[in-house]
Order: C-alpha cells, then structure tokens, then sequence
C-alpha cells in the first residue's frame, strides 16, 4: 500500500517540476542556442588572438589562464544543466579582471622599478637609446626610397649602391626584395604592397620623417631616415652596444655604461642612461618609502594628516548630524518635514561638483566667503598650509552631516520611548538618559557605519583634489606632494602627476594604504562586538 503524500510534500515536488520546466525551457530553443553560438564563438575568437599576443610576448603565465579560463567557459555554457554556473560565470570573470586582476597586478608592479624611464624591455630600451642619439654619418651614400604601406605600418623599400632592393620598417631591419619592381634604376613597389604617390608622402609625411629602419640585426649599424620620402641616409648613433659585455659606450667621451642590475645601463659615477627598462627590485620601494628621508618625512607627515583628517571627518559630521537628528526628532518640533529635505540638500549634489564650488567661494582674490563675508579681505583658505587643512575639514562637515542626519535619525527613531521615560522616572536627567542609555543604543546600530565613514575619508580622493590639489606643495620632499595630500592623494602624483612617475613606489604607498585600512578596519569591528552586548 503506497503511504499518502503530506500537502507539503505535493507542494515542494510542483515546485522542483516547475523549476525543472523553466531551466529546460532557459537552455532550450534555436535561437537561445544559435545566439550561444555566436557569442561562444566571438569569445573563443577574442581569446584565441589574445593568447596568440601573449605567446609570442612571451607571457604564457597569462596566455595560459585565458586559455583554461576559455575552455572552462566552454564547458560550461555548452553542456546541459548547470543553470547556477552559467549565470554566475560572467559575474566571476568580470570580477577577476576588473577586481583581482587590478589587486594582484598592483601588488606586482610594487616591486618593480615601473615608471618613467623604466616602462619598457631591455631591447626597447636598447632600441631608444640608439635612436634618442642618432647623427648623420658625414658622406653618407643617398640611398633611393619609396614609401610603401604595409599591413598597418609604413616601410622603406631601399635601392642600395648596388642595385639591390631592400624592405623594412621601424621594428624590421632591412632585408631582400627579390621580386621588387624598377624604375630608371630604382626600387619603386613589391608584391603586396601599396607605394604612395606624391599625395600619399605629403599627407603621411609627420610619420615618414620619424622612421628610422636599422640596416641589420646589430643596432650598432646605423639606421636609415629621410626627410623628403625620396632619399634616405645613413644615422648612426653615439653609443656602441657591445651585446657580449653588455655595455654602452659612450663615443665621444669613452665612458662605458655598464648594466649592473638596475635597470639602466650606468657609469661608474652612478650616472644613468635612459630610458631603462623594467626589472623586478624586490622590497626596494618599501625600504626607499621608510628609509630616503626625503620620502620617508612626507610619508610620515602625509600618513598623520590623512589620520587627523579622516577622524575629524567622522568625528564633526557625526556630531552635528546627531545633534541636528535629536533636534528635529523632538515632537515639539514644527516643519520637520521641511527642514529635514533642507538638511539633505547637501547630499543631494555630486560630491566633486560641490568642491569644485567651494574651491571657488573660497578663492583667495574673488571668492564669495572673502569679497563678501570678509568684506574683500584676501584670506588665503586654499594656499595657507593650516588655513588649507581647516577648510578642508569644514567643506568635508558641509557634504557629510547629511548622511549622518539621516543615519542617525533612523536609529534615533528605532529606540523605543519607553527606555527614556522608565530612566526619568528613576530620577535620571535627560543629557544622563541620553548619555547611558539612547547612545550606547545607538552606537550598536551605527557603529559599522561609523568604521566605513572612516574608511571612506581615509580614501577620500575627491574632495582634496577638487578642493586644493594637495597644495600647497611641498618644496623639500623627494615626491610630488602637498600639505593637505592624504595617502591616495599623494598615490596618485606619485603615479601620474609630473614629469617623474614612479608606479612602483606608487603602488608600494597603496599596499601601505590597504594594510593600515585592513588593520584599523578588523581592530574597529571587534571593538563593536562590546556594544553588541548591550542589545
């Protein structure tokens, strides 16, 4: 005898058949699988030509995870069932590129000598040394030209003295055309390859006159360049590469530059030739960071204002927005509707736009706050190294009070009444009712946004840029940095501000700037866990 089934039971077995159905019909149909299709193979394509780049840079490390990452992809989204993979693949793969991807290639490039001068291989900085100092060999032979357009890139098609035709660009030395065509003794087109007219010269000819192609594999050669794409002469440049050594020979003062590791080939007083190229340099930024004073004292500076800035910021916009919160929550109160939309107009505005608008209001000569609060007296607010940081405290209580008016309000309102009249009636006064009972309430609700207030402030780009630019700079320090810089401030100069850019010293600072989050962050959220208790 078949035992009757419970409602519950027919209920839940509806519900899977019902699933069944749907997930059949998500995967089913032709035109869910031509689409598949298509977007599978444009996929497959994109990855197939990025692993091809990649290989044959030499970067199998990423050209194989592209490869898996496709084949996994694949396997995924053309085999049956397995509904939940297949919508949380795209979530994950934009995740690891815009998110892991970005971490873990920042915490490389820290500990490497990336920046201006060093962004690059060693044989494109063998290659732009050469060409950086080139000089035209006196009694050059005039070597004919015709330009001619190649996939993507323009070549030279060289007639040498002997009557040879030779083909080649920037990135290819020249080399044997054997079926080249000739006119009155010159090169003038090969198969599969367009020669420009006079036309095509003149509109291409900012590109031409910056070609240089080597006459060989060996750098030291010379190389060939024109400057009216008809004749082309023979440069050679100042320096000697020796490949075997491994040096640069400076010809006209005999100094030897020597590559000792550190990315550029140096003199034995230390004088570098750049560009140089990019080497990993272990823990060398961090000890530059901690130990070269003339880094280590903005550092430290910059680290203690971005401490002082971010807890005033929580600690004012808390405060008054608190205090504004307790005012419009008493019931005698009249309008509260109307003044609360008041208070949040501030919030209401993009952040950068509404430093952007005290920047000017408080602009030195013709700001708002000087010509007509201090009657046109030229108060420095911005250029004044204290004068500077106070304003930046005020316009940051000014765009954050809103947001803990409305947070606090909420959990103002969350606190039961009976609370505050049961400790009245005990003979409490009313700041004693507030101060013991309603705020250790309240900070059990606020708190984690209190720690993210603090977080977000510690990392407050926007507003130190839009306000003062992390002016006014700092003259004695080794790095691009000013007196209301906090930590991503100076990040960012450091990184792309200046003709010097130094990425990896950069990314060092942003290594910094995570662990000391990280740390205060779990330090602060354990601490929470005491008022918890007093739920």
């Amino acid at each position: 005898m078949t035992p009757q089934r419970t409602s519950a039971e027919i209920r839940r077995d509806k519900l899977s058949a019902r699933a069944a159905r749907m997930a059949e019909a998500a995967s089913g149909g032709w035109k869910v699988v031509l689409f598949k299709i298509v977007a599978l193979g444009l996929i497959d394509a994109m990855a197939l030509y990025s692993c091809l780049v990649l290989f044959r840079a030499g970067n199998w490390v990423v050209g194989s995870i592209i490869a898996v990452g496709t084949v996994v992809v694949n396997i995924i989204y053309l085999r049956k069932g397995g509904l939940p993979a297949k919508y949380l693949t795209p979530g994950l793969i934009f995740l690891l590129i815009f998110q892991i991807f970005v971490v873990l290639y920042s915490g490389y490039i820290a500990f490497t000598n990336y920046g201006t001068g060093h962004n690059s291989t060693k044989e494109d900085a063998i290659s732009g040394i050469m060409l950086q100092n080139q000089e035209r060999v006196p009694d050059s032979d005039a070597y004919p030209v015709s330009v001619l357009q190649g996939p993507g890139e323009l070549l030279f098609l060289v007639t040498d003295p002997d009557g040879d035709a030779l083909i080649g660009g920037t990135d290819r030395p020249l080399e044997n055309v054997d079926d080249a065509t000739f006119e009155g003794g010159k090169a003038v087109g090969a198969p599969g390859y367009t020669t420009l007219d006079f036309a095509g010269l003149i509109a291409n000819s900012e590109e031409i006159t910056q070609i240089s192609v080597p006459i060989s594999d060996d750098v030291n050669d010379g190389m060939l360049s024109t400057a009216d794409g008809a004749t082309a002469y023979l440069y050679t440049s100042r320096y000697v590469y020796d490949e075997v050594a491994d040096t640069m020979t400076d010809t006209e003062s005999g100094v030897v530059f020597s590559n000792i590791g550190t990315g550029a080939f140096t003199a034995p007083d230390g004088t570098e030739i750049l560009p140089g190229w990019q080497i990993t340099v272990g823990f060398d930024n961090f000890i530059r960071a901690f130990t070269e004073p003339s880094i280590r004292e903005p550092l430290i500076s910059v680290t203690i204002w971005t401490f002082v800035f971010a807890i005033l910021s929580v600690a004012t916009t808390f405060i008054l927005g608190l205090f504004l919160a307790i005012v419009f929550n008493d019931p005698r109160m009249k309008s509260k509707k109307f003044y609360r939309v008041i208070m949040i107009l501030p919030y209401a505005f993009p952040g950068f736009l509404s430093a952007l608008v005290w920047a000017g209001m408080l602009n030195q000569e013709f700001g708002f706050v000087n010509t007509v609060l201090f009657g046109g007296a030229e108060i420095p607010w911005l250029t004044n190294e204290w004068l500077a940081k106070f304003s930046i405290i005020f316009v940051n209580l000014w765009l954050g009070f809103p947001y803990m008016f409305l947070v606090t309000t909420g959990a103002l309102q969350s606190i039961p009444d009976e609370l505050t009249e049961a400790a009245h009636m005990d003979g409490a006064r009313t700041f004693q009712a507030f101060r013991l009972i309603k705020l250790p309430l309240l900070l059990v609700s606020v708190a984690p946004l209190l720690i993210s207030s603090f977080a977000f402030n510690f990392n407050n780009f926007n507003l130190i840029y839009m306000l003062t630019g992390g002016g006014p700079r700092d003259i004695t320090a080794g790095v691009n940095v000013g007196a209301t810089d906090i930590l991503i401030s100076m990040v960012y100069k450091v990184a792309f501000i200046g003709a010097n850019r130094d990425y990896g010293l950069a990314s060092a600072f942003s290594i910094i700037i995570f662990i000391l989050v990280a740390t205060i962050s779990i330090i602060a959220f354990r601490r929470t866990k005491a008022l918890e208790e007093l739920n």
